[in-house]
């Protein structure tokens, strides 16, 4: 034991950290700013279920490799700077996107993230918000009047919103009623609604191309359930033809709930939302815990 302790000794006293410089440590910071960034960009963007697919390709190739599967391996070697290309040909939108909004970003602010005034207000809407939206929906529903509502969840969808006009109101159903009312100037396109608060109106969402939908549903039912193939959003959609109430969600259509299946439908989603709140919240109490332990 005391030759293994003297060993540990001296292999300790051996040891010399690196001569760091101030370049380095700007360095390392410029890193660090970057690597957060990015990891902002892709959690706030489409970009981050297309990066979770790649990492499971990734993780298959390492199974691969594990298992001497040299067929795939040969597979993957010579389509590799094809994926290369493939990759970027994919995310071309959002790396415009990113690179717009990187210069539209303070320096200072960058690097300092303090609290600039307004903060992310994504998360569970309230029980007002809740029948408010369900008593909108249903009164545009008795005079036909089309609308769609889109219910923002974990996926950000800032690139939508930005289609738009936004307004950053409180959710009321005069508010959404106005705002769908022909012949005004907010009722063409989507409202997106983000916890309690109205983001933008006018909104333009993506088309879904499922052919297996109804052909006799319009664009704005389209719209609904593009929206939702391409995120976790909620959707409400209010037939301009027919008055019936639709919900899309995960890809999914709903036509024709009643009021009750609509609220029951916004309940489930709001306990949803709590649920991964308290996990969230669950998770950053457990690592504190563990920090104190240590």
């Amino acid at each position: 034991m005391g030759n293994m302790v003297a060993s540990i000794k001296e292999y300790l006293t051996g040891l010399t950290l690196p001569h760091m410089s101030w370049i380095d440590i700007i360095e390392i910071l410029l890193i660090a700013v970057l690597v957060y960034q990015f990891m902002l960009w892709v959690r706030n963007t489409r970009a981050y279920s297309l990066l979770k697919g790649i990492l499971i390709v990734l993780a298959f190739i390492f199974i691969a490799y594990l298992l001497k599967m040299n067929t795939i391996l040969w597979l993957v070697y010579n389509a590799g700077g094809y994926a290369i290309t493939a990759v970027l040909v994919i995310f071309q939108p959002e790396l415009r996107k990113a690179l717009e909004e990187l210069g539209h970003k303070k320096i200072v602010s960058t690097i300092l993230p303090f609290d600039s005034g307004k903060k992310d207000e994504s998360g569970r809407f309230s029980d007002r918000t809740l029948n408010e939206i369900v008593r909108a929906s249903y009164e545009m529903g008795e005079v036909k009047t089309g609308a769609l509502i889109v219910i923002e969840e974990e996926t950000i969808l800032n690139e939508y919103a930005r289609t738009g006009i936004y307004l950053d109101s409180l959710v009321t159903s005069q508010l959404l009623i106005n705002i769908f009312e022909h012949n005004t100037p907010l009722h063409d396109g989507a409202v997106i609604i983000r916890g309690d608060r109205v983001v933008a109106a006018t909104c333009y969402l993506p088309l879904s191309d499922n052919m297996e939908l109804n052909k006799n549903l319009g664009t704005r039912h389209r719209a609904g359930v593009g929206i939702s193939e391409v995120s976790d959003s909620l959707t409400i959609i209010v037939s301009e033809e027919t008055g019936r109430v639709s919900v899309a969600q995960n890809g999914a259509l709903r036509v024709g709930v009643t009021r009750d299946e609509l609220k029951e439908i916004l309940i489930k989603e709001q306990n949803a939302n709590a649920e991964k709140q308290k996990r969230k919240i669950w998770k950053g109490w457990v690592k504190n815990e563990e920090k104190s332990d240590e």
